[in-house]
């Protein structure tokens, strides 16, 4: 069974970043752009992975120039537009395409695993999510609309399983 970890994208130097790194994590998978109206949810994925990192949570942004060409910028400018404009210290990896045939493996298979509204697979627009459990399996897939924090009952429901095992009470 493919999961989270058996996929190694490039981090924003080009380097293979390899998401097994997060084995037991859960993690937020979220296609992001620096020129959106849904930009400013920057914030609040920065402020789930601020308070909630020490339990396990990871959020990982994915630059995607596919909406609007709203992330024109090379991963430099990306980069610099996220520390400057929102202190995002959560990994920003190297810029994909997330729909089309030249998709990256990683949204091909989440978008496979869980469907959009209707069962349709494709990517509607900037900052779709997709929570990741710790196992490596998609939980949840949420619309570009849907505010970080509103997750967050979400994340901490998969933040308190362990191994397979709700750890409320342990």
């Amino acid at each position: 069974m493919t999961t989270l970890y058996d996929f190694t994208p490039d981090a924003a130097d080009g380097t293979p970043h390899p998401l097994s790194r997060y084995r037991g994590k859960v993690v937020l998978v979220v296609n992001t752009a620096s020129k959106c109206g849904f930009t400013p949810q920057y914030e609040g994925l920065e402020a789930l992975w601020r308070r909630h990192r020490e339990a396990g949570l990871v959020v990982l942004g994915f630059p995607c120039n596919q909406f609007g060409a709203q992330e024109p910028g090379d991963a430099a400018e990306i980069a610099r537009f996220c520390s400057l404009t929102y202190d995002v210290s959560f990994p920003v990896l190297a810029k994909i395409d997330v729909n089309g045939p030249g998709a990256d493996p990683l949204y091909v298979h989440l978008k496979a695993e869980k469907p959009g509204f209707l069962g349709t697979e494709g990517i509607k627009w900037n900052f779709t999510k997709f929570l990741v459990g710790r196992d490596g399996r998609a939980i949840g897939r949420y619309a570009p609309k849907a505010k970080p924090e509103s997750l967050e009952g979400d994340i901490l429901a998969a933040l308190a399983v362990r191994d397979g095992v709700n750890g409320e009470g342990i």
